[in-house]
């Protein structure tokens, strides 16, 4: 079986975690198929994702029975290379970061458990609808180490200083309840993959160049003074009234830290 399924019906791709067995416990082979899956969405024609997982769980974090084969290695070394993401990322850190960096939006359905890796890879997402029984926990603490898939960088976006905090220094599980008023979770639904996709499918038939502008834009703003936030607002409307090919332009220089203001 595939560790991650792709498919796409219409204009929405539907990536799926398919372990269900290891509730979706990602191994070697997972953290490859997560990474492929997201550059096969970047080269379709998709206008929105679904991300979500088979089975009981969204992701009960790294599966701990493969953690020796992952360790074999130099991991100091391996963690050091920048292998993806323009030379921006390792390996782990690519399966998170590969659905934050995709130009279209990416809607995590959650359920179960979303731990460790699997928050850190729902952290990726746009947005996150969780059912109700939802549990979520920045996990790594419980082994001894930090969050190192691309979480300190989508985080601070999302949750307070104090929040943070206090999520990596106890590991502590937390409910979807508690994690929407903490700003983790977007919204909580009884049935998240059919909210996700229904969110998805709305997104999907609005404008593709102005919903690529529009995530591009944000994450400048996220990330960007307030000059330079300013001027990509006019750069990227001025792209979508006059000449819409220079906006792919404009948001790949971003993309790749290249100077994009004058």
């Amino acid at each position: 079986m595939p560790r991650v399924t792709v498919s796409q019906i219409d204009h929405v791709a539907h990536v799926q975690l398919n372990r269900p067995e290891k509730r979706n416990a990602v191994d070697q082979d997972m953290f490859t198929a997560l990474i492929d899956a997201g550059q096969q969405v970047a080269a379709s024609d998709a206008r929105a994702v679904v991300l979500s997982g088979a089975g009981e769980a969204f992701c009960a974090g790294i599966d701990i029975g493969s953690l020796g084969d992952m360790l074999s290695k130099d991991i100091a070394q391996e963690i050091m290379r920048r292998t993806h993401g323009a030379g921006t990322t390792n390996q782990w850190q690519e399966a998170a970061m590969v659905w934050h960096r995709l130009d279209i939006p990416v809607i995590a359905a959650l359920h179960g458990v979303a731990f460790g890796a699997g928050l850190q890879i729902a952290l990726g997402a746009d947005i996150r609808i969780a059912a109700p029984d939802t549990k979520l926990a920045v996990m790594e603490m419980k082994w001894g180490i930090i969050p190192d898939m691309g979480g300190m960088v989508l985080l601070p976006r999302l949750v307070r200083s104090d929040v943070l905090r206090r999520l990596t220094y106890t590991a502590a599980p937390i409910s979807a309840e508690q994690g929407a008023q903490w700003g983790l979770v977007t919204e909580v639904a009884e049935d998240p993959l059919a909210a996700a996709t229904a969110l998805a499918e709305e997104i999907s038939g609005k404008s593709p160049k102005a919903i690529r502008a529009a995530k591009s834009l944000i994450n400048i703003a996220e990330s960007e003074v307030t000059e330079a936030v300013l001027l990509a607002e006019s750069r990227f409307q001025g792209a979508l009234l006059g000449k819409p090919e220079q906006m792919e332009v404009i948001a790949a220089q971003f993309a790749k830290r290249a100077p994009v203001f004058d």
